[in-house]
């Protein structure tokens, strides 16, 4: 997950919505003239709701301006004219509309082994497992160099392409899940991993292809990529995980949501296995479940 706001969450729901409304409120003056559709309060009430409630993500009032800029997209590929008519169509629960809805709120920065320390701890952690399954889940995988720097990572831990490590990378979002399976990346986006990481790892391309980046077979073959909304019910991942990450993704909800999430994730982390949150993410809401191991790791309280 990864700035703006994030992609998964769990089954919590607002007793209320922050900002309140009236029934007949309307757009500042400003905002009639510099916007292409109006974006009354209510309609911006609607929208945090319907997100919220499908998502857990909790939008601020100061995202106002970004929900207009992205969702007014959506109305100019639908064809429609108003932001009524629009929450209209969400409602009314089109699926195909429901999904690009999502994918517009939905924030994806990341890098190739950001936050750095976290892989060089996974490192020593698998050195410790050689020779025994295991699986890792990166729970909020974006367009995929999280995973791919797990991958990267298991295979020089463990010697080789042939360690059995299976890598399960979810979002919320399906177009980055996408481009996370297809693994293309321009070249600039790989200046973080050395010379021979990159020969390791990776086809350059060349001709029409030139300036891009494809991951080998043998490093995509050790992941699965599949859409989650961690509010559904059930979840398409089974226990037990040697590791997770949810990085950069707690942060964007409230706490009784990060606490479900937490909850339902437990079990399914392995009693010696590891919980790797982002470096701005703290549990301590959460100290009967998880305790602090060091650097935004837990382990099992």
């Amino acid at each position: 997950m990864k700035s703006d706001i994030s992609r998964a969450s769990v089954q919590g729901r607002p007793t209320t919505i922050p900002r309140a409304t009236l029934p007949n409120a309307s757009v500042r003056p400003a905002e009639r003239t510099e916007r292409e559709f109006e974006f009354t309060p209510r309609d911006f009430e609607e929208v945090r709701k319907l997100i919220y409630d499908h998502a857990g993500i909790s939008l601020s009032d100061a995202k106002e301006d970004m929900v207009y800029s992205r969702l007014a997209r959506r109305l100019r590929a639908t064809g429609l004219r108003s932001f009524r008519d629009y929450l209209g169509l969400l409602r009314a629960n089109d699926e195909a509309e429901w999904e690009a809805f999502v994918n517009s709120l939905t924030t994806n920065l990341t890098d190739f082994f950001r936050e750095a320390h976290h892989f060089t701890l996974l490192k020593d952690f698998l050195r410790g497992r050689k020779d025994r399954p295991i699986t890792i889940w990166s729970a909020a995988s974006s367009t995929g160099e999280e995973p791919y720097s797990i991958a990267m990572t298991a295979v020089e831990a463990l010697g080789g392409f042939g360690a059995p490590v299976k890598i399960l990378a979810s979002d919320l979002d399906t177009n980055v899940l996408r481009k996370a399976s297809e693994g293309v990346y321009p070249v600039d986006r790989l200046a973080k991993l050395s010379d021979a990481q990159q020969r390791q790892f990776f086809l350059k391309g060349t001709g029409e292809r030139q300036g891009m980046a494809k991951v080998k077979p043998e490093l995509r073959a050790m992941l699965e990529f599949f859409r989650l909304n961690l509010l559904d019910g059930t979840w398409p991942v089974k226990g037990p995980l040697d590791v997770i990450f949810c990085r950069n993704v707690m942060i964007y909800f409230d706490k009784p949501t990060q606490y479900r999430i937490l909850e339902r994730m437990k079990p399914l982390l392995k009693p010696d296995g590891l919980l790797i949150v982002g470096h701005s993410e703290a549990l301590y809401h959460a100290t009967d479940l998880f305790k602090l191991r060091g650097q935004t790791v837990y382990v099992h309280a």
